[in-house]
């Protein structure tokens, strides 16, 4: 499915009626880090404090012997899992090369593995992410569109949400001709809590420009993707 974010623009009706293209993000998503170095954070005491009352609800005793050191741990996991919001993606595409020798066809790496949690429950989700775009000119490092994913998917997330800033990223910041963009996942919070059922995948996409216009682009892009799965 096509994921679809809420436009910060207004259209006029005319525009509505006229133009089914997705809706946009703001820039200030994928543009900048999520977390300026000025914006108040509790301390460091603080969050191990709240981790020892969540231990507490669940019933557990914070100060026997194997949870001594969790809030500490938890917090530092957190650090790791969540760095997404220190990160800025736009650095991360701002370096291209012009040895292009001419190419003329869309870049496309596949299976990216990632992880991220749910903003809903916190759990994870994960999966593969699957990104192709068309330069003009210039191309970016193959390893950028990995990290790229990271930086968002080390953030409270959506899988609908993730998959519109990867593609809203490259396409404001490398300018392509198009950007596709294929995430498949297993979501934690569906298949050990909740319905429980194991082994389910969401698939959401994302497609600007010539992807968006051209069917049979769209379509090659998804063969290659699915077509070369072992």
């Amino acid at each position: 499915m096509d994921a679809t974010i809420k436009s910060i623009r207004p259209n006029k009706p005319s525009d509505r009626q006229l133009d089914s293209r997705p809706a946009e993000l703001d820039p200030s998503e994928f543009l900048a880090a999520a977390v300026r170095a000025d914006q108040p954070r509790p301390a460091r005491a603080e969050a191990e404090a709240a981790v020892k009352t969540l231990l507490a609800y669940i019933g557990e005793n914070p100060q026997r012997e194997g949870l001594l050191d969790t809030p500490r741990r938890v917090v530092e996991a957190f650090d790791e899992l969540y760095q997404g919001y220190h990160q800025c993606p736009a650095e991360v595409l701002d370096r291209t090369f012009g040895e292009t020798a001419g190419y003329d066809d869309f870049v496309l790496v596949r299976d990216i593995e990632f992880t991220s949690q749910c903003e809903h429950h916190m759990m994870p989700f994960y999966g593969k992410a699957h990104i192709a775009y068309t330069p003009v000119e210039r191309v970016v490092g193959l390893s950028k569109l990995a990290r790229l994913t990271d930086i968002f998917a080390r953030r409270l997330q959506t899988q609908e949400h993730l998959t519109a800033q990867i593609a809203a990223a490259i396409d404001e910041i490398l300018k392509p001709r198009g950007v596709a963009v294929l995430i498949e996942a297993e979501h934690t919070c569906m298949s050990v809590r909740g319905v429980a059922k194991h082994g389910a995948s969401t698939f959401t996409s994302r497609f600007t420009g010539m992807f968006r216009d051209n069917p049979a682009e769209q379509a090659r892009f998804l063969s290659l993707v699915r077509g070369l799965q072992r």
